[in-house]
């Protein structure tokens, strides 16, 4: 049975997270249109038509310069996303001064995502630059037009798929409940009712449309949920503060850059540059890519990494994928993918790159890591190569020495299918193979479940002790998101979940 939370992964899964946002925000576009058309927008059709030509033609024109300039090839959906962000932000215009506003604003942008950056790593979300700079230069305001009842249904719904692809809900409630919050405090003062200030906020300020498409810009966000969370409410007080020096005046904008600052401050602070050294065939449908990085990269067990591969003929899925890193912190980065027969462009473009090649990383994130106390019990369940950050998470243990009572329950369609046997082997953890057939050998230690499919019972069965330990899933989302309702209904109180939702 599929889950409405595993079936939205699914369908979500079949576009990259920037492809994502790029259709949600052209949605957005037309859905304005419409309710210009109808005349209920303060702007006129034309004017949104040529705002958005205008910052769309300035920012792929000024994007394919820079990358002209700093020998790079600019992703065509960043691009996108930046000049429809900024649509939304100033007001829409066929004045010829205000389309020259806009157009600064397109080329700020642009140049904040190659010169406002260390080591190949920019700090700053780029529409937030580009509208800030243009703030202080006086030539137009940052009108963020797109906070009005009549597109806020719209607003959220866009929003919610964006967020719920990224798993970054948690990140955008704290983030709307604070700035709500604040808004209605502050306008107390000013005589409003507490209730009436909340209404304010949601319907006309930019909270939601804020929340759902420029605090959780991946690049500039921290690494872990924690840290992210207290970026969220940073932004949050920041975002209705209204005070002015000389002639700045605080806009959400403002805000965010300051957030982006406390990020960097958390996270990898440089740009992360990988030569390709060897591929090595795991199984007959998977392989493993190892690289070593310019520099020492620092990350968490369990982690996962962005790759930017740019190649010719690339799909609708881009150059960007996301992937579990399996190897432990120091020393070569190892990823482990399915390589189906028909694959797609990155991962053809993967599969065919030499030793000596240079791959890109854009960030390090995630929250799939061990309890730092390392008496509690551990159950990690994996399926197929849903095993790759628990084999980041026992290679760990075993060079660092760290004894840890961990039991593996592993899932796979075939015997054949088995991957990392070497590293599981080596590690102290009890490993379980669960498989519709036996496997002609197993490692020292290893048990088989018999002829059984991955279920709460076959996990009851297997580890009677389970519900006394913090488990761990990571496999796809119907998988993850069926066991860990059964095993909450078994008892199991303490549960972590990786999801393989097609970065």
């Amino acid at each position: 049975m599929i889950t409405v939370s595993a079936g939205l992964d699914r369908i979500l899964g079949r576009v990259t997270m920037y492809w994502l946002v790029t259709l949600n925000l052209v949605g957005l576009v037309l859905v304005s249109l419409v309710c210009s058309v109808l005349g209920l927008l303060a702007f006129s059709p034309l004017a949104i038509l040529v705002s958005g030509s205008v910052l769309l033609f300035v920012s792929f024109l000024a994007n394919g310069i820079c990358g002209l300039l700093f020998r790079t090839r600019p992703q065509l959906s960043s691009t996108a996303i930046t000049a429809l962000l900024l649509l939304f932000i100033f007001p829409p215009t066929y004045q010829l001064a205000g389309l020259a506003a806009q157009a600064l604003a397109a080329v700020v942008a642009v140049l904040a995502k190659y010169v406002l950056a260390v080591r190949r790593r920019h700090i700053f979300n780029p529409a937030a630059t580009g509208a800030f700079v243009v703030g202080l230069t006086g030539l137009s305001y940052s009108a963020w037009w797109i906070a009005t009842p009549i597109l806020l249904p719209y607003v959220a719904v866009a929003g919610f798929l964006v967020l719920w692809r990224t798993r970054r809900l948690p990140l955008a409630l704290v983030f709307i409940v604070v700035a709500t919050l604040n808004i209605a405090v502050r306008n107390l003062f000013f005589g409003q009712p507490f209730l009436d200030g909340v209404s304010t906020a949601l319907l006309s300020l930019p909270v939601i449309f804020f929340a759902c498409f420029m605090l959780d810009e991946p690049l500039t966000l921290p690494p872990r949920r924690w840290q992210q969370l207290t970026e969220a409410a940073a932004v949050g007080i920041l975002f209705y503060l209204q005070f002015s020096v000389g002639t700045f005046t605080s806009t959400p904008e403002f805000a965010l850059l300051v957030g982006n600052l406390l990020a960097f401050a958390f996270g990898q602070r440089r740009g992360i540059r990988l030569d390709f050294v060897a591929r090595t065939q795991l199984t007959p449908t998977s392989w493993q890519f190892e690289f070593r990085p310019h520099a020492p990269l620092r990350f968490l067990p369990g982690q996962y990494m962005e790759l930017t591969l740019p190649h010719v003929d690339s799909d609708a899925r881009g150059w960007r994928r996301m992937f579990t890193i399996a190897s432990a912190p120091g020393g070569n980065i190892r990823f482990a993918m399915r390589l189906p027969e028909r694959s797609s462009s990155f991962k053809n473009a993967l599969r065919a790159l030499t030793p000596g090649a240079v791959v890109t990383g854009t960030s390090i994130s995630g929250d799939f890591v061990l309890p730092s106390d390392a008496s509690k019990p551990l159950l990690l369940v994996a399926a197929g190569i849903g095993i790759t950050p628990f084999v980041s998470h026992l290679e760990h243990l075993t060079t660092s020495g760290e004894t840890r009572d961990v039991v593996v329950l592993y899932s796979v369609t075939s015997p054949d299918d088995i991957a990392f046997p070497e590293v599981l082997s080596a590690s102290t953890a009890r490993v379980i193979v669960v498989s519709p057939t036996k496997p002609p050998e197993l490692p020292a230690g290893w048990a088989w479940t018999g002829a059984q499919a991955l279920t709460a019972e076959t996990i009851r069965t297997a580890v009677p002790d389970a519900a006394s330990r913090t488990t761990y899933l990571s496999g796809s989302p119907e998988l993850v998101a069926g066991l860990e309702r059964a095993l909450h209904a078994d008892g199991v109180r303490r549960i972590v979940t990786d999801v393989f939702i097609g970065y």
